[in-house]
């Protein structure tokens, strides 16, 4: 340990000022744990989840809101020898007070999560931070699901974004891990049901699939209430008949055939099939548009060859491809199964007379 000196001089005598650097605040804190596990000049005892743990309530006010309200205060605990704490793990409140008393811990991803819920139920803030930057560090594929419900039951809300962004945008590489495979039925029912997972219905297929064949005896009966909500009729024909119509546990599902027939229908008649399942997910990357198609221009005189249409949902106007052979009119469109067909063109008096002269000369 090193001395700093600054020496000046006032009336005649000599003043030196000495500094000993963090290193005496350091050896301080190390001497004041030692005697907190040896249980020197302690004075409360705190209970927690079957241990306990002799503490000095000065080391623990100054470090924790939570006990400085409680020891000066008109809380009983105050003159209390003994006070027992509720909701926290002893391997947490070990190492809560080893933070408390020595400004330092060693997070790692088994302990951050209890670390947490003890710094924030004690008011430790300056460690609640340290958990949660140490968690958005480490968000991935694999934990995000988890971090996700943890940062919304603390109201973590820039974690919680953060997990939302990657779900929303790599949900089908999610969907591969563990930590999906092991979701309740009710968080799987709101995934599916998400209208912001930027995916196709074949890869929602899929998940569902996946978690049922996870532990199919127990799961097998939930097949009509997940691919309910699912947009079957969407389905790729080749997708449908691989995924579906050859799954031995789907077939086996005499309530899914409702569902499965619906789907068939769709492929058959198009938009003469409606429910809440024809309708395209928001995220997609399908939207229902208005096409117009050609037409004049205001006077009636110049076939326009232009095409353009308009989003429903975001009320934009964009173009499209141009309509071949401009100068036609009076024809018919029609859509079938998000293709439109073109028919009936008329042509003009001069460009028939032209073309009936262009046949008799050849």
């Amino acid at each position: 340990m090193g001395f700093s000196t600054n020496g000046e001089l006032m009336d005649g005598r000599s003043k030196v000022s000495f500094c000993s650097g963090s290193c005496h605040a350091e050896h301080i804190l190390q001497v004041l744990n030692s005697y907190r596990r040896s249980g020197t000049f302690t004075d409360v005892v705190l209970q927690v989840d079957g241990c306990e743990f002799p503490c000095h309530r000065a080391t623990l006010c100054a470090s924790s809101l939570y006990f400085r309200t409680m020891f000066s205060s008109s809380f009983q605990e105050n003159q209390q020898p003994v006070v027992k704490l509720q909701g926290i793990s002893s391997t947490a409140m070990d190492n809560l007070l080893d933070f408390m008393y020595e400004g330092r811990l060693k997070l790692d991803e088994e302990n951050v999560e209890s670390v947490f819920q003890a710094a924030d139920q004690l008011d430790v803030p300056v460690l609640s931070r340290a958990c949660v930057q140490f968690l958005q560090e480490r968000v991935s594929h694999s934990n995000c699901l988890g971090l996700m419900d943890f940062a919304s039951l603390y109201v973590l809300q820039p974690l919680q974004e953060q997990c939302q962004t990657l779900l929303y945008q790599d949900f089908q590489e999610v969907l591969q891990h563990d930590e999906f495979l092991g979701l309740p039925k009710a968080r799987v029912l709101e995934l599916l049901a998400c209208e912001r997972l930027q995916v196709t219905e074949e890869v929602l297929v899929t998940a569902a699939l996946r978690w049922v064949h996870h532990r199919p005896d127990e799961r097998k009966q939930e097949l009509r209430e997940l691919l309910e909500r699912l947009r079957l009729p969407l389905l790729d024909p080749a997708f449908f008949t691989a995924a579906l119509e050859a799954d031995e546990l789907v077939q086996e599902c005499v309530e899914l055939r409702p569902l499965l027939q619906e789907a068939r229908m769709y492929r058959v008649f198009g938009r003469e099939v409606q429910s809440e399942r024809t309708k395209p997910r928001r995220c997609s990357g399908w939207a229902e548009v208005i096409f117009v198609i050609g037409g004049c221009d205001k006077n009636g005189f110049s076939r326009l060859s232009f095409t353009e249409k308009l989003n429903v949902s975001s009320g934009e106007w964009t173009s499209a491809a141009a309509l071949p052979g401009y100068s036609k009119s009076e024809f018919a469109a029609c859509e079938l199964q998000n293709d439109i067909y073109v028919s009936g063109i008329t042509m003009g008096v001069r460009e028939w007379m032209k073309n009936y002269f262009n046949q008799m000369l050849n």
